[in-house]
């Protein structure tokens, strides 16, 4: 928001200078984002008057001007054709600088000494919109608006010296998007008295409803609607006064009734329009939703498309405005328009930026109705325009005004206990020094009750008249305290299991990554997730950022995926990733937020049996016992080279290659394995204790048992049945060999085990250990397995 200090002052006497002004009113809340000055550049101009203007002797387009600036009689050559004797003009002196920091010196022209040079409005950064009477392509002669004062500095002539404030105004101030809203801040934060006058303006009779009608549909997304008549009007430039501010506030002077209504959105802060009456049918104005692909074409001159979610607004037969964003083509004022007819109308925040941002057409306007305006306004702005019009002599202004207000905004009232803030905030101030300071905006106070201003939507309860009163009593007078009670940080058991986790993992030679904890419904598709797989059972977001981020994700295989196939296309030849996010299981009254470890990775030194090794690593360090792989039938996996982990007859999770289906969706030639396990059942089932195991005094004895057994089998249920004859000397068992060929009858398969024995007493001999592997066999031949015969 850029503020005229010029115009600001109009209401508030403001005497400090422009740098403590934007410290103070940053400090009180209203921040200022940068500051400067118009014409900061222009050096050295003055008013100047033609006093004798005749031919140059050499030249049969130049001009020798004499020129009076004040304190001598200049010689300047000019090859302008609208300058005559009499005119006054800026004169930039030997010396000085125009607009682009271009410096002027005095010079031959020739063989004629000029000693300066007459300015054009482009060399004072300005346009035919600031001076409409001026010449564009020559130079600007002064007018009787300005200060014809010879020899006075050309901004202070023409009031091109204002200073320009830009503040940043956050989405719940939409009242600081205006003058007035700014001036009962500065107001508040000076202590100075606002003078704010309302519009004076007689209404009276009803001659307006023989001129127009107004209709609001229902569920039009329109809270109030007002509007008012100017008949016969003349089509003028508006005066300086008027130009300036609408110049230095960043708008483009236009003509006398379009300057009104941005003149009032910037002194009120709610946009209006003016419709040309001759274009609106029927003399009817109705809002309404926009039919389903609806054209209309707006003053840009670009054709839209609208869509029943839309507000318009319309005459009996077309749209010709688009609520709250921009009018349409022919609803524009041009110089044959006659009549006029001024809106003044609130509409519904969201549904104005929906339509803003489904268009791409952000405007002034819509910049304030998206932040929700109150209604209230819409008179005030309405009754100013028409008392502009009235000053200004625009036209017949009509003497009675349509108001159609469907459900009127009740005052808001908020309990106010001043004990209670001066705790909240720190303070000690009284409840007349608070009720001082809320008064400064405007609040009205009543004992324990407050009536909060209509324009301040963002007043809620006590908390908010808390900040109220910490900000313009002084942020930096609050006594610094320290916190009370002691503060207990560290990290919880889990976020220490999950640091080491991690670090293992990198250990591992596996790198971390993070993506979003959000994708598209088309991403169970991609990884070949089955249609009734409990993970297509998610939660859906509100309002997403778009249809890839539509969803909270259940699984995070894809994202996963999506990273190694990147990596993929980047020509990495060898990746190995994991991941420690939330997945989110859709329940009552809110989604289910799990702890998952994802792992994936591709290249030649990836397989099966690295990812299978992490997992019996890491369980081996948690002390997790009983570990068990069996085969999987999880879609996303290949069905001959995927296990899902067992513990205790509790699934932790499952790995393996991807299935050639995903794979191809994909686009990777290269084998993906990947692997999800739930972490917080790995954490529950883990042992932290670590006992202390000596070193063992006497020494072992490895005897190799190659077996035979059905194709079928899995390895962990051989090493089951060789564990379940209870043999006390037992150690362990090991799988070192797979062996299916010749020798091998058909359907069968060659397992060779390792198996070491040990006692606790004593040295073991031969014996013992022959005794314990005929138990063993015994075992296995129960079960159709038989030693392999050599």
């Amino acid at each position: 928001m850029k503020l005229s200090l010029r115009w600001l002052k109009d209401y508030v006497d403001i005497d400090s200078t422009i740098e403590e002004f934007c410290d103070k009113m940053t400090i009180s809340g209203s921040k200022v984002e940068s500051f400067e000055k118009e014409g900061k550049q222009l050096k050295n101009i003055v008013v100047g008057k033609v006093v004798d203007i005749y031919p140059h002797e050499d030249s049969d387009h130049m001009f020798v001007c004499k020129v009076d600036v004040g304190d001598k009689v200049l010689q300047i050559v000019t090859g302008a054709q609208n300058v005559n004797k009499g005119d006054f003009a800026p004169v930039a002196l030997d010396g000085s600088t125009i607009f682009g920091n271009k410096e002027i010196k005095s010079g031959i022209l020739r063989g004629v000494l000029s000693d300066g040079m007459l300015c054009s409005l482009a060399e004072l950064g300005l346009s035919k919109n600031d001076f409409p009477y001026a010449i564009e392509d020559g130079i600007f002669i002064l007018g009787d608006d300005v200060d014809k004062t010879i020899g006075k500095d050309i901004k202070e002539a023409i009031g091109l010296n204002d200073d320009i404030i830009d503040f940043e105004i956050t989405s719940n101030r939409a009242d600081c998007l205006s003058i007035l809203g700014l001036a009962v801040e500065a107001g508040a934060t000076f202590d100075k008295e606002v003078k704010i006058e309302e519009p004076n303006l007689s209404i009276s009779g009803n001659e307006i409803n023989d001129l127009l009608s107004i209709e609001i549909e229902e569920n039009s997304d329109c809270l109030r609607y007002m509007a008012g008549m100017v008949k016969n009007i003349k089509i003028q430039p508006s005066p300086l006064f008027i130009r300036q501010r609408l110049r230095a506030c960043g708008v483009r002077p236009i003509n006398n009734i379009v300057d009104i209504t941005n003149f009032v959105m910037l002194e009120y802060g709610q946009p209006m329009h003016a419709f040309d009456s001759q274009y609106v049918n029927d003399n009817k104005i109705i809002v309404r939703k926009a039919k389903e692909n609806e054209k209309i074409k707006t003053l840009d001159d670009t054709d839209r498309v609208l869509l029943k979610t839309d507000t318009v607004i319309a005459d009996s037969s077309k749209p010709i405005a688009v609520a709250g964003i921009m009018g349409g083509e022919f609803s524009g004022i041009t110089k044959d328009t006659k009549n006029v007819i001024f809106e003044s109308a609130c509409f519904n925040g969201p549904s104005v930026r929906r339509t803003s941002q489904r268009l791409g057409l952000r405007t002034e306007a819509s910049n304030r109705f998206e932040k929700s305006l109150t209604p209230e306004l819409s008179k005030k702005c309405l009754f100013r325009a028409l008392e502009l019009c009235e000053k200004l002599g625009v036209g017949e202004v009509v003497t009675s005004v349509i108001d159609c207000y469907p459900e009127k905004a009740e005052k808001k009232i908020v309990d106010f206990d001043y004990k209670k803030i001066n705790e909240f905030i720190g303070i000690n101030l009284s409840y007349e020094e608070q009720k001082n300071i809320l008064e400064k905006v405007r609040f009205k106070v009543n004992e324990d009750k407050v009536e909060v201003p209509f324009f301040r939507i963002d007043i809620d309860g006590m908390e908010d008249l808390s900040e109220e009163i910490a900000r313009f009593y002084g942020y930096d007078k609050i006594p610094s305290e320290a916190l009370k009670g002691a503060a207990v940080g560290g990290r919880s058991d889990f976020q220490n299991f999950e640091i080491s986790t991690k670090n293992f993992l990198q250990a591992c030679g596996l790198s971390e990554i993070y993506t979003y904890s959000f994708f598209s419904e088309s991403d169970f598709d991609m990884i070949n997730l089955e249609k009734d797989d409990k993970r297509r059972k998610y939660v859906k977001i509100q309002n997403p950022l778009g249809d890839d981020t539509s969803i909270l994700r259940t699984t995070a295989l894809p994202s996963m995926l999506k990273v190694l196939t990147n990596n993929y296309n980047f020509k990495n030849p060898e990746v190995k990733l994991y991941e420690i996010a939330a997945i989110y299981e859709k329940s009552e009254p809110v989604p289910k937020e799990t702890q998952y470890l994802t792992i994936g990775g591709y290249g030649k030194n990836t397989d099966f049996y690295e990812f299978k090794g992490i997992i019996e690593e890491l369980c081996k360090r948690l002390n997790i016992n009983n570990l068990k792989f069996e085969r999987s039938n999880y879609s996303v996996l290949h069905p001959g080279k995927s296990a899902k982990v067992i513990v205790n007859g509790i699934q932790i999770g499952q790995f393996g290659q991807i299935h050639p289906n995903v794979k191809k969706n994909y686009d990777i030639t290269s084998q993906v394995f990947v692997g999800e396990f739930d972490l917080e059942k790995i954490y529950d089932l883990a042992n932290f204790s670590n006992v202390y195991k000596p070193l063992p005094k006497y020494p072992s004895i490895v005897r190799d048992l190659a077996l035979v057994c059905d194709e079928d089998l899995l390895s962990y249920e051989v090493e089951s049945i060789i564990k379940s004859a209870n043999i006390d000397i037992l150690e362990s068992v090991e799988l070192f060999d797979i062996y299916k060929g010749d020798n091998i009858p058909a359907g069968k398969k060659s397992l060779a085990y390792s198996l070491i024995f040990r006692s606790k007493d004593k040295t073991l001999t031969d014996r013992e250990c022959d005794e314990s592997i005929a138990l063993i066999i015994k075992k296995l031949a129960d079960n159709q397995i038989v030693l392999r015969e050599i």
